[in-house]
């Protein structure tokens, strides 16, 4: 799961590297900093106090002592001043710094709380564009699990605009799925004296039983194709390379060599979901690549609905499709 987002404490997170959004002197303070010098113990502060402190944007390592990760990773994110005191600049600054002493470490795994979002009163929105453009940065070139780890929902704030009309969107889609189950009802039963007829006339039975041979071997073509297959043949269509498609799908590179190494792999289907988004497949091409793995996008699931406004309005930004899922109590995809 290269970049994810969950709700835990993050003093109680497995990872080889946990971030500590630190102060400049790196000998404990409030928030997360002062909640990871009490798990890690009283070594952690001796240590730090070998370390000079810190400058803003920069970061330190230390032994994760009595925390469930290999190392402490600690950076001092800027003090919000308004956005033109190089808040920007010094906030990335602390996500690559940080990643690229977990990648000298060896680590393979690491988790960061939302750093500057609290006290520092750097805006939650603003912070989480600038975590996610760093972390999409690095990864573009690393293989390494990252975790954005929040304390609650409250702390992703993905734009209110972008709230408002996906729900919108939920409201419109979940209405027209009432509609549409009354439309089907409808035909269902109105359909009733015509399927008695059938018993009835033996010329009108074998024509259904036609209709319904036709169908099937129409649906074992569609079958004959894998998830695997479908995936590799759209990945080639669009002349993309396979880096390209897993990592912007956020899937493990692992996990993309089962895909292509077992032809009848059955992927979950936000993982399916992952590939739709990193293609950037229109609604229909997205229903037959998720057929192959025997999914659909349904109006009468939310995740469904929340995917579908994204794929209808072209938007493919899979890390700000996440955001607005964790938002809405959705399973993330890719992840």
């Amino acid at each position: 799961m290269p970049f994810t987002i969950i709700r835990n404490d993050i003093t109680k997170v497995k990872a080889d590297a946990v971030v500590n959004a630190a102060n400049n002197t790196l000998l404990g303070g409030g928030g997360v900093d002062g909640a990871i010098h009490r798990a890690a113990g009283a070594e952690l502060l001796k240590e730090c106090m070998t370390l000079g402190g810190c400058e803003t944007g920069q970061a330190k390592i230390t032994k994760g002592y009595k925390m469930p990760c290999k190392y402490i990773i600690h950076t001092v994110g800027p003090i919000w001043q308004g956005g033109g005191s190089n808040e920007e600049k010094l906030l990335y600054s602390c996500y690559e710094k940080s990643l690229q002493l977990a990648k000298e470490h060896g680590c393979e795994s690491v988790a960061f709380p939302l750093i500057s979002s609290g006290i520092y009163g750097y805006p939650k929105d603003a912070a989480l564009q600038v975590a996610t453009s760093a972390i999409n940065d690095f990864l573009a070139d690393n293989d390494m699990d990252v975790t954005m780890v929040v304390f609650d929902k409250a702390a992703v704030m993905v734009s209110e605009k972008l709230l408002n009309s996906v729900q919108k969107y939920i409201d419109d889609n979940y209405a027209e799925e009432h509609a549409d189950h009354y439309r089907r009802s409808e035909r269902m039963f109105g359909a009733l004296p015509k399927l008695t007829s059938v018993f009835k006339a033996p010329e009108s039975a074998q024509a259904v039983l036609s209709d319904i041979c036709e169908d099937s071997c129409e649906m074992f073509d569609v079958l004959d194709e894998s998830f695997s297959q479908a995936l590799l043949r759209m990945i080639d269509e669009r002349n993309y390379t396979d880096a390209q498609v897993y990592k912007k799908a956020n899937i493990d590179r692992r996990l993309f060599s089962k895909i292509r190494s077992d032809v009848n792999y059955k992927p979950k289907k936000q993982t399916a979901v992952a590939f739709v988004i990193a293609l950037e497949l229109d609604i229909e091409e997205a229903k037959e690549l998720l057929e192959k793995a025997g999914y659909t996008l349904s109006n009468s699931i939310k995740f469904d609905v929340i995917i579908k406004y994204f794929i209808e309005n072209k938007m493919y930004d899979i890390y700000k499709i996440n955001e607005t899922l964790f938002a809405f109590d959705q399973t993330l995809i890719g992840v």
